[in-house]
């Protein structure tokens, strides 16, 4: 058994997270995560309202009596989300874990401090990762740059990016971005981190209520099958590479296009609709990790979560203690 200060600081059997994922993290996927002694995040933002994500919490409590937390991504939007309805809801319905993604969580933090709720809050960078830690937060994720979605615009990769963070900061460390397998964690807890957190990975388990043939994708896709987007506008996206995605970046290759130019290719409606819903994995934009070069099935969340426990403990006993006994000779 693999304890770290993760495990101890939320109760759960393993140092495995999955966060908060846009059109994948429902009730059921998180309660078969936390049943497989795992820690996942509802996704607040897939509720309308305080009450639709009261419901989906004590949803996910009728599935399992493990813990499981929230994520609220804080970003600008031209519709306002109902950010401080999430909070109260969270807080009412008695959830005690909060991963938080986008800008500092400043303005949330003192009402969650004042209930109990322990605050993971995901970074990019070094920098943002101690301006988090000097704000009140308790955890950090650190997203490499191999990550789905928004990896920053500092390109650095997490086998750098995660040493650099645990020197930098006192507070437990999730590694996040490229993690897809035991070997993932025993590398990850060896640079310094308290758990890892995957998001790819668990798109691609019998659980996720994504369509099979996105899954499929992902198993079928390499390293390489990423692309890019919106390089130019700051605001950098890793995505499938298909048909949609290449059509983007062909666009944004000429720096004076704008987000209008290409929004009727990114929205995220069509990606929900077409791609995750109708399994048209050509038919519009959707996130994932260079980690699908590392995922070759779709096992269950409990069959994943043991096997991955497993690959760590060999790694991180027998086969490392092999190694250095070959490998490394002792001076005279």
């Amino acid at each position: 058994m693999i304890r770290t200060r993760i495990t101890e600081m939320f109760g759960v059997e393993t140092p495995v997270v999955m966060g908060g994922m846009t059109g994948v993290g429902y009730a059921p996927l998180v309660a078969a995560v936390a049943n497989a002694g795992a820690l996942g995040f509802i996704t607040a933002h897939h509720s309308q309202s305080a009450e639709e994500l009261e419901k989906e919490i004590q949803r996910c409590r009728d599935l399992t009596d493990k813990p499981f937390g929230v994520n609220l991504t804080l970003l600008p939007s031209l519709n306002p989300i109902p950010y401080d309805e999430y909070r109260r809801a969270i807080i009412e319905s008695g959830i005690k874990i909060v991963e938080t993604a986008g800008r500092a969580p400043t303005d949330h933090l003192p009402d969650f401090k004042a209930n109990g709720v322990k605050v993971i809050h995901k970074c990019t960078s070094v920098r943002h990762s101690v301006s988090a830690v000097k704000h009140g937060v308790d955890v950090v994720s650190i997203d490499g740059f191999e990550c789905a979605g928004h990896p920053g615009e500092d390109d650095v990769g997490l086998i750098v990016l995660l040493p650099a963070t645990v020197d930098a900061i006192d507070v437990p460390v999730i590694a996040s971005g490229g993690m897809a397998d035991g070997r993932s964690l025993a590398a990850a807890l060896m640079l310094g981190a308290d758990a890892i957190n995957m998001g790819t990975r668990f798109m691609a388990t019998r659980e996720c209520a994504i369509h099979d043939n996105v899954k499929q994708k992902i198993v079928e896709n390499t390293e390489r099958d990423t692309l890019l987007t919106n390089r130019t506008l700051r605001n950098t996206s890793r995505v499938a590479r298909n048909a949609v995605s290449e059509e983007v970046v062909r666009i944004q290759q000429d720096p004076t296009k704008t987000i209008d130019d290409v929004r009727h290719l990114v929205a995220g409606v069509r990606g929900r609709t077409n791609v995750m819903g109708a399994g048209d994995t050509d038919g519009g934009i959707w996130t994932v990790g260079q980690s699908q070069g590392l995922i070759h099935d779709i096992p269950s969340c409990a069959e994943m979560v043991k096997n991955i426990m497993r690959q760590a403990e060999q790694t991180l006993t027998k086969n490392a203690a092999k190694i250095v006994s070959e490998r490394v000779k002792t001076p005279a």
